[in-house]
């Protein structure tokens, strides 16, 4: 770790000032719209917006950067992302918002793949596991440090749009000033969906329901704090909980991944997570209720991200799975374009409450899905399975294509320590 932090410190610290940029404007927007007026319908539809601009953008990202490189990239994505979080107040328009939401998800999609490349660089084949776990707590780290600015400053002011921008913009400094040449970038071509689904139909239908848990709990999460009538630092709160959640139950649920059979964990998971959100619901006017169901529901769903991936892993040869990531991403990103909208019209119709049922429908969706498979194929053996490796679910084609060459390269060390 001290390896990474040396070699590496320049680009964590620029992602901690993005990720804090990023995480306060997805909270904050969920606020402010409900002070504009907006009904959670129409949030759902701007909400919705920074997924479908992620989504384009991990398509466009490589282009741009086989065509200008990496530096230019990353300043010009960076910079316009900057300048959009500045016009929010100013122009306080659904349509408008809408549009911005997705020019930013565009952004920050471009800028997660320049970032990983160079993460991915600046680590060696010992220390590149530790480079990612390095990433994922700076990730978690900034978006928590978010929601703690959320109570500095008045939400129907200014104040917090320019320091989300001023945040963004000093995260170039560090990276440009002194970040290692450029890494040449290799895109693979992405495996088809048909594919995918022939070689794993839970690993396919499984992240794609998934995407939808994940956009509806962080894109929605500020919006049904606002309908709840929750306070601002109520709403930094549950959101929070969301994130730590996906922190501390990253590690307990990899431990048992790489010890049992990964079909019985989602199903596990799911029914947990499912039966956790009926049995809540009559209890939803007690916060603390409502802040452990969002812990544990981003703690089941950011983990479940990494275990689809290891699981679709499992049925892969390794020189395969760099085009099974784009489409994993892909899939996932298809799942969390419209699930907010779905959320959003539910919460608009039955009650902001919906927000939980729409998550439990979707978490007892996997875990049918996943019942039905393990009728029609047999387990991978637990000792035949790749390792699992933490990614989160912002995370770039890079970054997933690393933590699959991070279990790769776990499993030969095991191989050659069993052969020993």
């Amino acid at each position: 770790m001290t390896y990474i932090l040396k070699n590496a410190w320049a680009l964590l610290l620029g992602m901690l000032l993005l990720m804090a940029g990023n995480g306060l404007q997805g909270t904050l927007l969920g606020i402010r719209g409900s002070l504009e007026g907006f009904s959670p319908t129409t949030m759902s539809y701007v909400m919705s917006g920074y997924f479908l601009g992620f989504l384009g953008g991990s398509k466009m990202a490589p282009m741009m950067i086989r065509r200008v490189g990496h530096v230019r990239v990353f300043a010009a994505l960076g910079s316009l992302a900057s300048a959009v979080f500045i016009l929010f107040p100013v122009v306080p328009d659904p349509i408008l918002w809408t549009l911005m939401r997705i020019v930013v998800g565009f952004c920050f999609s471009g800028v997660y793949v320049v970032a990983e490349s160079w993460l991915n660089d600046a680590a060696t084949n010992e220390t590149r596991g530790q480079a990612l776990s390095a990433y994922v707590i700076v990730q978690m780290a900034g978006i928590l440090f978010a929601q703690v600015m959320l109570n500095f400053a008045d939400v129907g002011g200014y104040t917090l749009f320019v320091a989300m921008s001023v945040m963004v913009s000093l995260s170039f400094m560090p990276i440009l000033l002194s970040i290692s040449p450029a890494p040449v970038f290799h895109a693979s071509k992405p495996m088809s969906m048909a594919e995918l689904y022939k070689i794993s139909p839970l690993g396919t239908v499984g992240i794609f329901l998934l995407g939808a848990i994940i956009a509806t709990l962080f894109g929605m999460a500020p919006v049904y704090g606002t309908a709840k009538g929750l306070s601002v630092a109520e709403i930094s709160i549950l959101v929070g909980m969301i994130y730590l959640g996906a922190l501390l139950l990253q590690y307990p649920v990899g431990w048992l991944s790489d010890r049992m059979d990964r079909r019985h964990l989602i199903i596990y998971i799911t029914v947990i997570g499912a039966l956790g959100i009926a049995i809540a619901m009559p209890f939803l006017s007690y916060a603390p209720v409502v802040y452990a169901l969002t812990f544990f529901a981003g703690g089941f769903a950011s983990p479940l991200y990494s275990l689809f991936i290891a699981y679709t892993n499992d049925y892969l040869e390794p020189d395969d799975m760099a085009s099974a990531s784009g489409a994993l991403i892909f899939l996932n990103g298809v799942g969390a374009a419209g699930a907010p909208v779905l959320a959003g019209m539910a919460m608009g119709r039955f009650g902001p409450d919906s927000f939980f049922v729409i998550l439990a429908l979707l978490f007892a969706s996997i875990t049918g899905y996943a019942l039905y498979r393990t009728t029609q194929r047999e387990a991978t053996p637990v000792e035949e399975t790749s390792a699992y490796a933490p990614v989160l679910p912002q995370a770039s084609p890079i970054a997933v294509e690393v933590a699959q060459e991070v279990a790769i390269e776990m499993a030969e060390e095991e191989a050659e320590n069993e052969a020993e």
